[in-house]
Protein backbone atom coordinates (compact mmCIF):
# COMPACT_ATOMS: atom_id res chain seq x y z
CA UNK A 1 0.00 0.00 0.00
CA UNK A 2 1.42 3.38 -0.65
CA UNK A 3 2.31 4.94 2.21
CA UNK A 4 4.20 7.85 3.61
CA UNK A 5 7.58 6.35 2.22
CA UNK A 6 6.25 5.95 -0.96
CA UNK A 7 3.49 8.77 -2.40
CA UNK A 8 1.13 8.11 -4.28
CA UNK A 9 1.50 10.21 -7.92
CA UNK A 10 -0.34 13.23 -8.94
CA UNK A 11 -0.40 12.95 -12.31
CA UNK A 12 -1.63 16.20 -14.42
CA UNK A 13 -4.53 14.56 -16.92
CA UNK A 14 -3.99 16.71 -20.09
CA UNK A 15 -2.13 19.34 -18.21
CA UNK A 16 -4.40 21.04 -15.56
CA UNK A 17 -7.41 21.01 -17.45
CA UNK A 18 -9.94 21.64 -15.48
CA UNK A 19 -8.39 25.03 -15.85
CA UNK A 20 -7.19 25.76 -18.85
CA UNK A 21 -7.56 24.14 -22.31
CA UNK A 22 -6.37 20.84 -22.34
CA UNK A 23 -2.93 19.61 -23.96
CA UNK A 24 -1.42 23.11 -24.54
CA UNK A 25 1.95 24.57 -22.86
CA UNK A 26 -0.08 26.66 -20.54
CA UNK A 27 -2.20 23.76 -19.24
CA UNK A 28 0.65 21.75 -18.65
CA UNK A 29 2.43 24.48 -17.05
CA UNK A 30 -0.56 25.17 -14.56
CA UNK A 31 -0.03 21.69 -13.36
CA UNK A 32 3.70 21.66 -12.60
CA UNK A 33 2.36 24.97 -10.50
CA UNK A 34 0.11 23.14 -8.37
CA UNK A 35 2.83 20.41 -7.87
CA UNK A 36 1.71 17.68 -10.52
CA UNK A 37 4.39 14.62 -10.57
CA UNK A 38 4.00 13.99 -14.41
CA UNK A 39 1.81 16.11 -17.08
CA UNK A 40 -0.04 13.92 -19.77
CA UNK A 41 0.22 14.34 -23.29
CA UNK A 42 -1.60 12.65 -25.19
CA UNK A 43 0.43 12.29 -28.76
CA UNK A 44 -1.51 11.84 -32.56
CA UNK A 45 0.63 12.57 -35.82
CA UNK A 46 0.36 15.12 -38.52
CA UNK A 47 0.53 14.32 -42.19
CA UNK A 48 4.51 15.55 -41.87
CA UNK A 49 5.00 12.76 -38.81
CA UNK A 50 5.36 14.71 -36.10
CA UNK A 51 3.81 14.18 -32.47
CA UNK A 52 1.81 16.83 -31.06
CA UNK A 53 -0.52 16.79 -28.41
CA UNK A 54 -3.99 16.14 -28.80
CA UNK A 55 -6.72 13.67 -26.84
CA UNK A 56 -7.82 12.70 -30.82
CA UNK A 57 -6.69 12.92 -34.38
CA UNK A 58 -10.43 14.59 -34.88
CA UNK A 59 -9.59 17.65 -33.81
CA UNK A 60 -12.68 19.97 -34.30
CA UNK A 61 -13.77 19.74 -30.47
CA UNK A 62 -10.20 21.48 -29.28
CA UNK A 63 -9.16 23.60 -32.06
CA UNK A 64 -10.72 26.67 -34.68
CA UNK A 65 -9.98 23.90 -37.33
CA UNK A 66 -13.56 24.23 -38.90
CA UNK A 67 -13.47 27.85 -38.87
CA UNK A 68 -9.40 27.97 -40.55
CA UNK A 69 -9.57 24.82 -42.70
CA UNK A 70 -13.54 24.53 -43.55
CA UNK A 71 -12.71 22.22 -46.62
CA UNK A 72 -10.56 19.67 -44.93
CA UNK A 73 -13.58 17.98 -43.45
CA UNK A 74 -14.17 14.71 -43.80
CA UNK A 75 -14.93 11.12 -42.73
CA UNK A 76 -12.73 8.08 -41.97
CA UNK A 77 -13.35 4.99 -39.72
CA UNK A 78 -10.96 5.64 -36.66
CA UNK A 79 -10.69 1.75 -34.98
CA UNK A 80 -13.99 0.52 -36.39
CA UNK A 81 -15.67 3.55 -36.29
CA UNK A 82 -17.36 6.15 -38.36
CA UNK A 83 -15.93 9.74 -37.91
CA UNK A 84 -16.40 12.59 -39.70
CA UNK A 85 -14.39 15.71 -39.18
CA UNK A 86 -10.91 16.60 -39.42
CA UNK A 87 -7.80 14.96 -38.65
CA UNK A 88 -4.39 15.61 -37.63
CA UNK A 89 -2.91 13.40 -40.66
CA UNK A 90 -4.28 15.80 -42.72
CA UNK A 91 -2.32 18.59 -41.85
CA UNK A 92 1.30 19.63 -41.90
CA UNK A 93 2.56 20.58 -38.71
CA UNK A 94 3.02 24.18 -40.21
CA UNK A 95 -0.78 24.66 -40.64
CA UNK A 96 -1.36 22.67 -37.25
CA UNK A 97 0.61 26.00 -35.93
CA UNK A 98 -1.97 27.86 -37.11
CA UNK A 99 -4.30 26.69 -35.16
CA UNK A 100 -5.34 27.60 -31.71
CA UNK A 101 -6.89 25.77 -28.66
CA UNK A 102 -10.10 25.45 -27.58
CA UNK A 103 -11.82 24.49 -23.62
CA UNK A 104 -13.34 21.31 -25.14
CA UNK A 105 -16.45 21.23 -22.18
CA UNK A 106 -19.20 23.55 -22.27
CA UNK A 107 -19.29 23.93 -18.62
CA UNK A 108 -15.70 24.93 -17.90
CA UNK A 109 -14.31 28.32 -18.35
CA UNK A 110 -13.91 29.26 -22.32
CA UNK A 111 -11.95 32.99 -21.66
CA UNK A 112 -8.93 31.32 -22.98
CA UNK A 113 -10.32 30.29 -25.81
CA UNK A 114 -8.01 31.07 -29.02
CA UNK A 115 -5.27 32.25 -27.06
CA UNK A 116 -2.90 29.01 -27.40
CA UNK A 117 -0.76 27.05 -30.20
CA UNK A 118 -1.15 23.16 -30.51
CA UNK A 119 2.47 22.33 -29.07
CA UNK A 120 4.78 19.47 -30.18
CA UNK A 121 5.99 16.48 -27.87
CA UNK A 122 9.48 17.68 -28.08
CA UNK A 123 7.91 21.07 -26.56
CA UNK A 124 6.16 19.77 -23.77
CA UNK A 125 9.66 17.65 -23.02
CA UNK A 126 11.30 20.86 -23.83
CA UNK A 127 9.04 22.21 -20.67
CA UNK A 128 9.23 19.77 -18.65
CA UNK A 129 12.88 19.81 -18.40
CA UNK A 130 13.13 23.55 -18.33
CA UNK A 131 10.89 23.55 -15.60
CA UNK A 132 12.70 21.02 -14.03
CA UNK A 133 15.78 22.92 -13.84
CA UNK A 134 14.08 25.76 -12.35
CA UNK A 135 12.22 24.28 -9.52
CA UNK A 136 14.73 21.83 -8.67
CA UNK A 137 12.52 18.71 -9.17
CA UNK A 138 11.44 16.24 -11.18
CA UNK A 139 9.16 16.78 -14.06
CA UNK A 140 8.08 13.63 -15.12
CA UNK A 141 6.30 13.16 -18.48
CA UNK A 142 3.67 10.29 -19.22
CA UNK A 143 2.44 10.51 -23.32
CA UNK A 144 -0.09 8.33 -24.42
CA UNK A 145 -0.16 6.95 -27.61
CA UNK A 146 -3.69 7.35 -29.64
CA UNK A 147 -5.08 4.90 -31.98
CA UNK A 148 -1.84 3.53 -32.93
CA UNK A 149 -3.38 0.88 -34.58
CA UNK A 150 -5.16 3.03 -36.93
CA UNK A 151 -2.03 4.94 -37.21
CA UNK A 152 0.08 2.15 -38.25
CA UNK A 153 -2.39 1.55 -40.68
CA UNK A 154 -1.77 4.76 -43.00
CA UNK A 155 2.00 4.49 -42.48
CA UNK A 156 2.32 7.41 -39.47
CA UNK A 157 3.76 4.83 -36.65
CA UNK A 158 3.86 6.66 -33.31
CA UNK A 159 6.27 4.66 -31.94
CA UNK A 160 9.35 5.05 -33.43
CA UNK A 161 8.61 9.03 -33.59
CA UNK A 162 7.77 8.62 -29.73
CA UNK A 163 11.07 6.64 -28.87
CA UNK A 164 13.39 8.70 -31.16
CA UNK A 165 12.16 12.32 -29.62
CA UNK A 166 12.79 10.35 -26.08
CA UNK A 167 16.24 9.18 -26.82
CA UNK A 168 17.72 12.81 -27.98
CA UNK A 169 15.93 14.39 -25.21
CA UNK A 170 18.35 11.47 -22.77
CA UNK A 171 15.13 10.09 -21.33
CA UNK A 172 14.89 6.76 -22.28
CA UNK A 173 16.07 4.75 -19.75
CA UNK A 174 14.32 2.93 -17.19
CA UNK A 175 15.20 5.04 -14.96
CA UNK A 176 13.63 8.16 -16.73
CA UNK A 177 10.70 10.11 -15.07
CA UNK A 178 8.24 8.73 -18.27
CA UNK A 179 5.84 6.09 -18.07
CA UNK A 180 4.40 5.14 -22.28
CA UNK A 181 0.85 4.09 -21.88
CA UNK A 182 -1.69 2.36 -24.33
CA UNK A 183 -4.65 1.53 -24.62
CA UNK A 184 -3.52 -1.16 -27.13
CA UNK A 185 -0.73 -4.03 -25.79
CA UNK A 186 0.13 -4.64 -29.44
CA UNK A 187 1.57 -0.92 -29.26
CA UNK A 188 3.05 -1.21 -26.28
CA UNK A 189 5.29 -4.37 -27.02
CA UNK A 190 6.48 -2.80 -29.75
CA UNK A 191 7.54 0.15 -27.69
CA UNK A 192 9.35 -2.62 -25.35
CA UNK A 193 11.85 -3.41 -27.81
CA UNK A 194 12.12 0.60 -29.03
CA UNK A 195 12.50 1.77 -25.86
CA UNK A 196 13.57 0.52 -22.29
CA UNK A 197 10.83 3.11 -20.73
CA UNK A 198 8.34 2.17 -18.22
CA UNK A 199 5.18 1.10 -19.65
CA UNK A 200 1.79 1.20 -18.69
CA UNK A 201 -1.47 -0.75 -19.82
CA UNK A 202 -4.81 1.39 -19.83
CA UNK A 203 -8.24 -0.36 -19.36
CA UNK A 204 -11.00 1.10 -20.97
CA UNK A 205 -14.90 0.29 -20.51
CA UNK A 206 -15.33 -3.49 -19.55
CA UNK A 207 -17.38 -4.45 -22.54
CA UNK A 208 -14.86 -3.17 -25.04
CA UNK A 209 -12.83 -5.21 -27.01
CA UNK A 210 -8.98 -2.99 -27.80
CA UNK A 211 -8.71 -1.77 -31.73
CA UNK A 212 -5.33 -4.03 -31.74
CA UNK A 213 -7.14 -6.76 -30.63
CA UNK A 214 -10.24 -6.35 -32.92
CA UNK A 215 -7.68 -6.33 -35.93
CA UNK A 216 -6.21 -9.42 -34.86
CA UNK A 217 -9.47 -11.42 -34.21
CA UNK A 218 -8.76 -11.68 -30.38
CA UNK A 219 -12.16 -11.26 -28.70
CA UNK A 220 -10.50 -10.64 -24.78
CA UNK A 221 -12.82 -7.58 -23.20
CA UNK A 222 -10.79 -4.90 -20.80
CA UNK A 223 -12.89 -6.43 -18.22
CA UNK A 224 -11.50 -10.03 -18.84
CA UNK A 225 -7.83 -8.49 -19.21
CA UNK A 226 -8.15 -7.07 -15.47
CA UNK A 227 -10.38 -9.84 -13.81
CA UNK A 228 -8.55 -12.66 -14.81
CA UNK A 229 -5.58 -14.09 -12.84
CA UNK A 230 -3.43 -15.33 -16.37
CA UNK A 231 -4.43 -11.99 -18.50
CA UNK A 232 -2.87 -9.71 -16.00
CA UNK A 233 -0.05 -12.15 -15.49
CA UNK A 234 0.06 -11.98 -19.41
CA UNK A 235 0.08 -7.72 -19.35
CA UNK A 236 2.89 -8.04 -16.55
CA UNK A 237 5.04 -9.55 -19.54
CA UNK A 238 5.02 -6.11 -21.21
CA UNK A 239 4.06 -3.40 -18.97
CA UNK A 240 5.08 -2.51 -15.56
CA UNK A 241 1.49 -0.90 -14.88
CA UNK A 242 -2.07 -0.77 -15.68
CA UNK A 243 -4.24 2.69 -16.21
CA UNK A 244 -7.91 1.32 -15.09
CA UNK A 245 -10.73 3.75 -15.21
CA UNK A 246 -11.10 4.23 -11.70
CA UNK A 247 -14.71 2.10 -11.69
CA UNK A 248 -12.89 -0.74 -11.88
CA UNK A 249 -11.97 -0.23 -8.22
CA UNK A 250 -14.56 1.43 -6.83
CA UNK A 251 -18.07 0.77 -8.50
CA UNK A 252 -20.91 2.71 -8.53
CA UNK A 253 -24.54 2.56 -8.84
CA UNK A 254 -27.08 5.24 -9.55
CA UNK A 255 -24.17 7.67 -8.51
CA UNK A 256 -23.51 5.96 -4.94
CA UNK A 257 -20.35 4.05 -4.51
CA UNK A 258 -20.38 0.12 -4.31
CA UNK A 259 -18.18 -1.87 -1.88
CA UNK A 260 -14.46 -1.89 -3.27
CA UNK A 261 -13.09 -4.53 -5.66
CA UNK A 262 -9.71 -6.62 -5.75
CA UNK A 263 -8.42 -5.09 -8.48
CA UNK A 264 -5.43 -2.96 -6.76
CA UNK A 265 -4.18 -5.54 -4.68
CA UNK A 266 -4.60 -8.54 -7.52
CA UNK A 267 -2.48 -6.02 -9.97
CA UNK A 268 0.00 -5.07 -6.91
CA UNK A 269 0.43 -9.00 -6.65
CA UNK A 270 1.73 -9.40 -9.86
CA UNK A 271 4.03 -6.81 -9.71
CA UNK A 272 1.93 -4.36 -11.54
CA UNK A 273 1.40 -0.58 -10.81
CA UNK A 274 -2.19 1.00 -10.42
CA UNK A 275 -2.74 4.54 -11.37
CA UNK A 276 -6.72 5.38 -12.54
CA UNK A 277 -8.30 7.53 -13.91
CA UNK A 278 -10.08 10.48 -14.32
CA UNK A 279 -10.39 12.28 -11.39
CA UNK A 280 -12.34 15.87 -11.39
CA UNK A 281 -13.67 18.11 -9.06
CA UNK A 282 -16.64 19.26 -10.62
CA UNK A 283 -20.19 17.97 -8.24
CA UNK A 284 -21.81 16.10 -11.47
CA UNK A 285 -18.57 13.93 -11.74
CA UNK A 286 -18.52 13.36 -7.52
CA UNK A 287 -20.16 9.82 -5.88
CA UNK A 288 -23.11 11.34 -3.39
CA UNK A 289 -20.85 10.10 -0.09
CA UNK A 290 -18.04 12.51 -1.08
CA UNK A 291 -20.64 15.61 -0.50
CA UNK A 292 -19.26 17.85 -2.90
CA UNK A 293 -15.79 17.13 -1.61
CA UNK A 294 -13.13 15.88 -4.26
CA UNK A 295 -10.96 15.13 -1.46
CA UNK A 296 -13.08 12.51 -0.11
CA UNK A 297 -12.56 10.49 -3.08
CA UNK A 298 -8.60 10.73 -3.54
CA UNK A 299 -8.31 9.60 0.15
CA UNK A 300 -10.62 6.25 -1.24
CA UNK A 301 -8.23 5.69 -3.54
CA UNK A 302 -5.20 6.54 -1.94
CA UNK A 303 -6.20 4.34 1.06
CA UNK A 304 -6.89 1.70 -1.36
CA UNK A 305 -3.18 1.66 -2.17
CA UNK A 306 -3.32 3.35 -6.06
CA UNK A 307 -0.01 4.18 -7.00
CA UNK A 308 -0.78 7.72 -8.36
CA UNK A 309 -3.93 9.33 -9.73
CA UNK A 310 -5.24 11.27 -13.09
CA UNK A 311 -6.73 14.28 -12.17
CA UNK A 312 -7.72 16.92 -14.21
CA UNK A 313 -7.49 19.57 -10.82
CA UNK A 314 -4.20 18.86 -10.01
CA UNK A 315 -4.34 21.49 -6.84
CA UNK A 316 -6.92 19.23 -5.57
CA UNK A 317 -5.11 15.99 -5.79
CA UNK A 318 -1.88 17.40 -3.90
CA UNK A 319 -4.05 18.64 -1.70
CA UNK A 320 -5.45 15.60 -1.09
CA UNK A 321 -2.44 13.68 -1.58
CA UNK A 322 -0.37 16.16 1.33
CA UNK A 323 -3.14 15.38 3.59
CA UNK A 324 -3.21 11.96 3.48
CA UNK A 325 0.41 11.53 3.63
CA UNK A 326 0.72 13.48 6.61
CA UNK A 327 -1.75 10.72 7.91
CA UNK A 328 -0.11 8.01 7.57
CA UNK A 329 3.07 9.60 8.80
CA UNK A 330 1.64 9.87 11.84
CA UNK A 331 0.05 7.09 12.14
CA UNK A 332 3.08 4.92 11.71
CA UNK A 333 5.09 7.63 14.61
CA UNK A 334 2.37 6.08 17.27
Amino acid sequence: MASALQKPLVLGHRGACGYRPEHTLASYQLAIDMGADYIEPDLVSTKDGILIARHENEISETTDVATKFPDRKTTKTIDGKSVTGWFTEDFTLKEIKTLRAKERLAFRDHSYDGQFEIPTFKEVIELAQSQGKKLKRTIGLYPETKHPTYFQSIKLSLEEPLAKELKAAGLNKKSSAVFIQSFELTNLKKLKGLTKNKLVYLIDDPELVPADFQASGDKRTYLEMVSKMENLKDIKKTADGIGPYKRYIIPEKDGKKLPPTELVKTAHAVGLLVHPYTFRSEEKYLLKEYNKDPKAEYLDFFALGVDGVFSDFAADAVAARDAYVKEQTQKEKR
